[in-house]
């Protein structure tokens, strides 16, 4: 690994690098914080493939990727006096001191839990109207029910055994059963069965928190199960000189299992 001289060598070395395409590459001169914020979504989205293959490689690649951007921002913001790098890593600098005053002051905290409880009283004291505050809007809704039920568990407002949490989901169950005729396939009131189908997602979200689960990964890891089942009867057809659309039901089921099997194997 290097040493803190080779680190700030290689930051230094990007801040230059972005300070000549700034003044020298057409494309780099014509960016806008605005137009850079779509390009940083979808980096943040590589990075987390990245960190679900456990690909260390790709990683590496993907943060040097988010690097940039970062960098990108900060020059562009210079350029109009608002803010420059240096702003922003002291910012963060001083935040994480301040935030962490069982390290940095006379605040004791030897677990986890008691870390997390602190760092919500501080953020309130801050100025945060409210615990919940600081979640984007715009996060997607799995990730938005984790994040606020961690949150409210950072104040104790949680139950405080998992058999409670799992009593809710089998509560919750049952009502958007109850919404549903099971043996027509549809709902019986449509609204209804909407309210209570979130609530029993809300419910298992909440359970998989409480057992160390985080559900954004889960499902995004069964999503690529799927996917790569699902390519696998696509080549096996291919192979048969088939499209997927020839094979019935029962043949895509058998070369579902055998993609099952497959993975087994490995």
């Amino acid at each position: 690994m290097h040493t803190t001289q080779k680190k700030l060598q290689a930051f230094e070395r990007l801040l230059t690098i972005v300070d000549n395409l700034r003044t020298q590459c057409p494309w780099d001169k014509k960016q806008t914080i605005a137009s850079l914020r779509h390009l940083t979504i979808e980096e943040v989205y590589e990075l987390s493939e990245a960190i679900l293959q456990n690909n260390m490689s790709e990683l590496k690649k993907e943060l040097g990727d988010l690097a940039l951007h970062l960098v990108l921002y900060a020059r562009i913001a210079s350029e109009t006096q608002e803010f420059d790098i240096a702003d922003v890593l002291n910012f963060i600098c001083d935040k994480l001191i301040h935030r962490h005053p069982h390290i940095y002051g006379k605040v004791k905290a030897h677990s986890e839990e008691e870390v997390k409880e602190n760092w919500e009283k501080i953020k309130l004291k801050e100025g945060n109207k409210s615990v919940l505050a600081g979640i984007p809007a715009s996060v997607p809704a799995l990730i938005k029910a984790y994040r606020m039920q961690e949150k409210a568990h950072g104040v104790g407002f949680d139950w405080e055994h998992a058999h409670e949490v799992w009593n809710k989901v089998q509560e919750e169950l049952n009502e958007f059963q109850q919404c549903v005729d099971i043996q027509q396939g549809k709902a019986t009131n449509l609204a209804k069965a909407e309210q209570e189908f979130g609530d029993l997602l809300f419910a298992l979200v909440n359970y998989a928190r409480f057992i160390g689960i985080n559900p954004e990964d889960a499902l995004e890891k069964t999503n690529q199960k799927f996917l790569r089942r699902f390519q696998f009867i696509e080549q096996a057809a291919k192979e048969n000189n088939q499209a997927i659309t020839d094979l019935t039901l029962e043949e895509m089921n058998f070369f579902w299992e055998r993609a099952k099997k497959a993975e087994d194997l490995v």
